[in-house]
C-alpha cells in the first residue's frame, strides 16, 4: 500500500521552447522546485548564473540554487521582451525579467534583470541547459541593434 502524502513526480513532455520557457516561470511563480526541475535537462553539464551571483553547474548544484531562492517564497516575474533564435534543437531566448517583491518596509519593490535561457530538444522534449541572469536597468530601454563602441 502506498502513501497517499507521497508526492510523484512524473515527467512531463515540453514540445516547445516557450512551453519549457513557461513552466520555468512559472515554478517561479509558485516556488515548485520540483517543477522547476523538469524545466531542466537531466543533464550534469546544465549551469545556472543567478544576477550577481557565481555559476552552478550540475543538476545537484542548479537544484540547491533555486532551493535557496525559494526559501523566501515566490518569485514574481512577469517576462517583457523576449527576442528568439532557434534551430531545429536549440532555443536561446534572450529576456527582459521584471522581478517584483516586497521590500524590508513592506512596499513593493521592482527590479529588472536581462537574462539568457537555453534550451535543447532531448529524448524528454525541449529542456532548459542554461540560465544566465544579469541586473538590469530600472528603466526600459530599448535594444541596442547597432554597435555603440568597443564593450569589452
Amino acid at each position: 500500500m502506498t502513501d497517499p502524502r507521497a508526492k510523484v513526480t512524473q515527467a512531463v513532455l515540453l514540445t516547445t521552447a516557450d512551453e519549457t520557457e513557461a513552466s520555468f516561470y512559472d515554478a517561479m511563480q509558485h516556488a515548485d522546485l520540483d517543477r522547476m526541475m523538469q524545466a531542466w535537462a537531466d543533464d550534469e553539464d546544465i549551469a545556472c548564473v543567478h544576477p550577481g551571483g557565481p555559476r552552478v553547474v550540475g543538476s545537484v548544484a542548479v537544484r540547491a540554487g533555486f532551493e535557496a531562492v525559494f526559501a523566501n517564497g515566490p518569485v514574481h516575474i512577469t517576462i517583457e521582451h523576449v527576442r528568439r533564435m532557434e534551430t531545429a534543437v536549440c532555443a536561446v531566448h534572450h529576456v527582459t525579467e521584471k522581478v517584483q517583491a516586497m521590500g524590508p518596509d513592506g512596499q513593493l519593490q521592482t527590479a529588472f534583470v536581462m537574462a539568457t535561457n537555453v534550451y535543447l530538444r532531448t529524448a524528454q522534449g525541449w529542456r532548459m541547459v542554461a540560465h544566465h541572469a544579469s541586473p538590469g536597468l530600472a528603466q526600459d530601454l530599448p535594444d541596442i541593434t547597432e554597435p555603440r563602441g568597443v564593450l569589452h
